[in-house]
């Protein structure tokens, strides 16, 4: 057993998503959102780098002292897997472990709403789960992977860095590809990917131009493509995916992406207040013609116009989502302003209201 396996066994306890260890400093979880110091000595850099070094895999180490980080997966048979990231900042080496559950929850048991599962049901098209680290975009696709997994029988193709959420299959052949350790990148495994008779293709991050341009290939080709994006709303997903490309480019980026496109989610987590655990606020388009159209007409800013008037088709506006689960009394009135995208709306609910000009 590692040293530093106590504490994952604390985190465990605890119920803490995140565990913080930096040189210079105590080691500091997340726990429902919040950090918390941990009671324990001030770990500085040799310490700290030769507790790290003992879970690293040898071309780990490599390409963290040539590079300052580095991204892996690390079990404790027991206990959980973590997502783990090293890098360097002023002190010396730091890192970073995410909780993975071992149990792929359920879209039901996410609470999530139908639409998600009728984006699961389409034949082709790309679906992206969009929102800022650690607002549980890989847990709602781990669960849209295992409906697919549970309802269709097909071929769901991964590609990870680092696979995350272990799929066993069902009634779906699943096959999940490592950057770094299956694959050389993302953009070679998305080209073999092509030769490999997937149905169903997660790609873990649409990082890059490239990763960008063959996944909506991989869509528009008749595969059915799941991936991720940092970014907080529909509207701003669909302009970042445009903006990567040259000048030159973004036109015709512009018509592959309206006739590919199925869906966006764009997701937000709150620390509940009624209670210990996270809340989960989404924004939900569906491609609909109309939003086709917008698309390919340079018009993004009206697409939430269209996510308003479109709750009978599953679309939702993320101030819709936040409103309810404060109605609900699952989050508070201060949270709820401060992720609010139209603060106005949540500016009255606040027991001291704001003066000036609200963001």
């Amino acid at each position: 057993m590692a040293q530093i396996d106590a504490f994952f066994s604390m985190m465990q306890e605890l119920g803490a998503s995140d565990l913080h260890l930096s040189s210079g400093s105590q080691p500091i979880i997340r726990l429902h959102g919040i950090l918390q110091r941990v009671k324990f000595k001030v770990l500085e850099h040799e310490e700290l780098k030769q507790l790290l070094y003992e879970i690293t895999p040898e071309p780990k180490i490599k390409e963290f002292e040539e590079t300052g980080d580095v991204d892996f997966a690390y079990a404790v048979p027991g206990v959980s897997r973590y997502r783990v990231n090293f890098f360097l900042q002023s002190r010396g080496v730091a890192a970073a472990f995410r909780t993975i559950p071992e149990k792929v929850l359920s879209l039901d048991e996410l609470n999530m709403p139908p639409v998600l599962k009728d984006f699961c049901k389409l034949p082709k098209g790309l679906v992206l789960v969009t929102g800022p680290t650690g607002s549980g975009k890989s847990t709602t696709l781990a669960a849209m992977v295992d409906y697919i997994n549970t309802m269709r029988q097909e071929h769901i193709l991964t590609i990870e860095d680092p696979i995350e959420f272990l799929h066993q299959p069902k009634n779906c052949l699943i096959n999940q590809r490592e950057v770094g350790r299956d694959t050389r990148s993302f953009n070679s495994a998305l080209r073999g990917a092509l030769r490999e008779d997937p149905d169903v293709i997660l790609v873990g991050e649409m990082r890059d131009l490239e990763t960008i341009r063959l996944a909506l290939e991989a869509a528009e080709t008749g595969h059915l493509v799941f991936s991720t994006l940092h970014t907080i709303s529909a509207s701003k997903t669909v302009d970042r995916i445009i903006e990567v490309f040259p000048g030159d480019q973004q036109e015709q980026i512009r018509s592959a992406l309206s006739e590919s496109l199925r869906g966006i989610v764009a997701q937000t987590l709150f620390t509940r207040s009624d209670k210990p655990g996270r809340a989960a606020a989404l924004e939900i388009l569906v491609a609909l013609p109309a939003v086709r159209n917008l698309i390919r007409e340079k018009r993004t800013f009206q697409i939430n116009s269209v996510i308003e008037t479109g709750k009978n088709h599953g679309m939702q506006t993320l101030d819709d989502a936040i409103m309810e689960l404060y109605d609900a009394r699952k989050i508070t009135a201060e949270d709820a302003y401060n992720k609010a995208i139209q603060k106005t709306r949540f500016k009255d609910l606040l027991p001291q209201p704001p003066s000036g000009i609200d963001d």
